[in-house]
């Protein structure tokens, strides 16, 4: 009643000074931080990995084959470290008995969403230009390879390779469809290690390339099947050509919202490995999307951009001693499922 009765001008005054002293100082006239200005998109898993960009690195594991047991190595984190890892991932695979068992898998994404745990998930996808089921490295399987004719009719509308594949995403479009339908948001990590000509879908730089099958299979799944629960992982990994690679593989802004590197050479994770990444991924988060050697506390103080890390299931039990694990776990950079906020 008192404020309201000041004469104009003198309310001026007041206004301008609390104006002037609250955008400089805090009450007790410490310098006041702004706060941390981040992206409002759709997904709430990559709102908060923006969030904690620059400040956090979610822990997280693989859980490789097979399907049937799909928490198997998330739990072995826990019986390691008394802790559970912030992500989860899972895999449609190749193998008769695991697409069998896909359901399986993603009724266990299903549990761990439910739990506040990210959800990740990949596709070690047979090659369309023969059959499916497959095997892994007999040269008809996911280790295979398509002629260069092969690869422009599975890459052009119309044609039975074409046909083919999109017949293939049909089938993990149906579980995908009921993580969307369960509210259940997932990191989708297809075609991964896309500079790596192992695999039948890699190896291939350029507009017309890889990056054109990774557009074709992004378009099916968003725009012809409706998926817009997936948040999109571009992957590459880490060879000496990686500064180039970022570059001859890049699918586009539109095209992706995650960049991920697998971290496998034996040179661990060099600041030129983690420049190369923040570089192209711009303003976009960035993660460690496998690895088997962990990074250290200190790295991660010095790479603080890493949203999360993926360790590859046995192998992260193979590279790092049982300390080195707690430790990790125990680090304050690092944040484990019981620090997550929940969905």
């Amino acid at each position: 009643m008192i404020k309201s009765m000041l004469i104009p001008s003198l309310l001026v005054v007041l206004l301008f000074s609390d104006c002037s002293k609250s955008s400089k100082t805090s009450g007790d006239d410490k310098p006041v931080t702004p706060p941390k200005e981040t992206p409002n998109t759709p997904f709430k898993t990559l709102n908060y990995l923006y969030s904690i960009s620059g400040e956090k690195t979610l822990s997280g594991i693989h859980n490789r084959e097979p399907n049937a047991t799909p928490a198997r190595w998330t739990d072995e984190i826990y019986n390691t470290t008394g802790k559970y890892p912030a992500l989860w991932s899972g895999d449609f695979l190749f193998q008769a008995e695991n697409i069998n068992n896909r359901q399986i898998m993603v009724n266990e994404a299903v549990t761990q969403w439910k739990k506040g745990a990210v959800i990740n998930i990949m596709w070690h996808a047979c090659n369309p230009a023969l059959s499916q089921p497959c095997g892994w490295d007999d040269g008809k399987g996911v280790l295979s390879s398509l002629t260069d004719q092969q690869f422009t009719e599975l890459t052009t509308d119309g044609t039975a390779i074409n046909a083919k594949w999109k017949g293939m995403m049909d089938e993990v479009c149906l579980y995908l469809q009921q993580l969307k339908d369960k509210g259940v948001e997932v990191l989708w990590r297809p075609m991964h290690e896309m500079n790596q000509g192992k695999f039948w879908w890699a190896g291939r730089p350029g507009a017309s390339g890889t990056v054109k099958l990774w557009k074709l299979t992004h378009d099916y799944m968003v725009k012809t099947k409706g998926l817009t629960n997936l948040i999109w992982v571009w992957d590459v990994q880490d060879f000496s050509t990686l500064s180039n690679d970022v570059k001859s593989y890049y699918p586009g802004d539109d095209y992706y919202d995650v960049a991920a590197l697998d971290v496998y050479d034996g040179s661990g994770f060099t600041q030129a490995k983690y420049m190369a990444m923040v570089n192209i991924a711009g303003k976009k988060p960035i993660a460690i999307g496998e690895c088997d050697k962990l990074p250290t506390e200190e790295e991660l103080t010095y790479q603080p951009k890493w949203t999360f890390f993926m360790s590859w299931s046995e192998l992260v039990f193979e590279k790092n001693t049982k300390e080195q694990l707690i430790k990790l776990y125990g680090s304050p950079k690092v944040q484990s499922l019981d620090k997550m906020p929940g969905w």
